[in-house]
């Protein structure tokens, strides 16, 4: 055990899980897997650390000092839609608040305006009511709000966010109601004075319904992993990174605080190594498998405390980064007569289209068609038994049947799988251009004299590009 990896650090992605570990003697080993190969292992997390330690039995008693992981769990949730479904109930006369939300409007000379789609499913009303000072001017009723959950419930929805009037002065109605839930069989309870007990119900009620839609997901990934670690016995002690920048303890990781947990600890790292490299003005530029993060820094960390990630408004203390779903695994399509690059993903499993396990064609392919990804410069760790290469055949056939349905419906020449490939990664570029203007431009910072640091598995392929678009010169 004199050499054995006693403390380790994880980067859980939607596509890779990173892991570098630190042994008793100080030398440090580093490992990545795909993050979902349901054949080979249940979670990457835990498989790269037993590959690492070389163990394939039970963990030896106190063999890891600490895990400390940053995770896009719930980062890939929200963008992709997959959260918990959940129940809002609300004061009445609410109940369509959080879907007028400020009434902004970012896009004022859009003549479509789409609004962004809602994370709770359902929404009922609750028959109480606080003043302005929190005393209570209409008492709970228990019997409707016992009722409206029963409901929601009877149609398979686990998940309730409780956001009440004034609730943050006076939490007497919303705990009722969030005992109520419990005695229906909710198991995952949400009430906006835990989450977010501040003034304002639009932000309260939003953060209140981000924590139900994604803590059931995060802390079922929680568990599997403090579980397969064996905590308390095998491993001394598990972290997550938050939203932040700051580690918790993994018993008190929310949803709420994990939107950027993985993104937030790429953020330090980009610091630390642009300024030692010279750098004072920092662009970050994070593209995984499944998302881009960019974040501005110039000279200190920025944060905020009310944001809007995919579309989704939150107050919770977070690094300011934006977010776009476009990553290497992003889905290439043609739909409603155009080309479109995400914001669903591949993800690690089927994967991109070239992984062997029937996937969609995704950016990661285009580089593949492109000549920028060399399948001999790729371990063979692809396909089902996870010991082939990368499949270029199948990436060219692919797109060149994609290349015959475009023609069909727009009646132009067929374009060539190169052509094809091409121009979806323009679109992806521009999307990312696009997502870095909004945090510096449009801020009022002049982008093309600041450095772009890119890190992330796909950071290294599109890097330049992006700086190309953006007239980046780095000086």
């Amino acid at each position: 055990m004199g050499d054995t990896p006693r403390e380790f650090w994880i980067d859980r992605g939607g596509t890779f899980t990173d892991i570098v570990a630190r042994a008793p003697d100080g030398g440090i080993l580093t490992h990545k897997l795909l993050s979902e190969n349901p054949e080979r292992y249940e979670d990457a997390a835990v498989q790269g650390i037993r590959e690492v330690m070389g163990v394939t039995g039970a963990l030896p008693d106190g063999a890891i000092g600490a895990v400390k992981m940053g995770t896009t769990v719930a980062t890939n949730a929200l963008l992709e839609r997959k959260g918990e479904r959940v129940l809002l109930l609300i004061t009445a006369g609410f109940r369509d608040l959080l879907r007028i939300g400020y009434q902004t409007r970012p896009r004022l000379f859009d003549l479509h305006i789409r609004r962004p789609e809602l994370l709770y499913e359902e929404v009922a009303e609750l028959v109480e009511r606080l003043d302005a000072e929190g005393r209570v001017i209409r008492p709970l009723d228990e019997a409707a709000a016992r009722t409206a959950l029963k409901a929601a419930h009877d149609r398979g929805i686990r998940a309730v966010a409780i956001a009440g009037l004034h609730a943050y002065l006076n939490p007497v109605h919303e705990a009722r109601v969030a005992e109520i839930a419990a005695e229906t069989g909710f198991t995952q309870i949400t009430a906006s004075h835990q989450v977010s007990r501040l003034a304002k119900l639009v932000g309260r009620g939003d953060t209140t319904v981000v924590d139900a839609y994604l803590s059931p997901i995060l802390r079922r990934y929680v568990d599997r992993v403090a579980d397969a670690l064996d905590l308390g016995r095998a491993c001394g002690w598990l972290g997550f990174m938050q939203s932040n920048g700051g580690l918790t303890d993994a018993r008190l990781f929310q949803g709420k605080d994990a939107i950027l947990s993985g993104p937030a600890g790429g953020i330090v790292g980009m610091v630390k190594t642009g300024v030692a490299a010279g750098h004072e003005r920092l662009i970050g530029f994070d593209m995984g498998g499944t998302s881009t993060d960019v974040s501005h820094f110039a000279g200190d960390f920025e944060r905020s405390f009310e944001t809007e990630v995919a579309g989704v408004r939150m107050r919770a203390p977070m690094m300011d980064i934006h977010t776009v779903a476009a990553g290497g695994g992003s889905i290439c399509k043609f739909e409603d007569g155009r080309f479109q690059v995400g914001p669903e993903s591949a993800g690690a499993d089927p994967g991109p289209a070239c992984y062997r396990r029937g996937g969609p064609l995704t950016v990661t392919d285009c580089n593949v068609m492109l000549g920028k990804l060399d399948p001999d410069h790729f371990p063979a760790v692809f396909g089902p038994g996870g010991d082939a290469p990368l499949d270029a055949d199948a990436v060219r056939a692919r797109f060149a049947e994609l290349a015959g349905i475009v023609a069909a419906e727009t009646g132009e020449n067929p374009r060539s799988p190169e052509e094809m490939a091409e121009g979806f990664l323009r679109i992806a570029v521009d999307n990312m251009a696009n997502a870095i203007k909004k945090i510096s431009v449009r801020r009022g910072h002049d982008v093309t004299r600041y450095t772009l640091q890119c890190f992330g598995g796909a950071g290294g392929q599109h890097a330049c590009l992006v700086a190309d678009a953006l007239g980046m010169t780095g000086c």
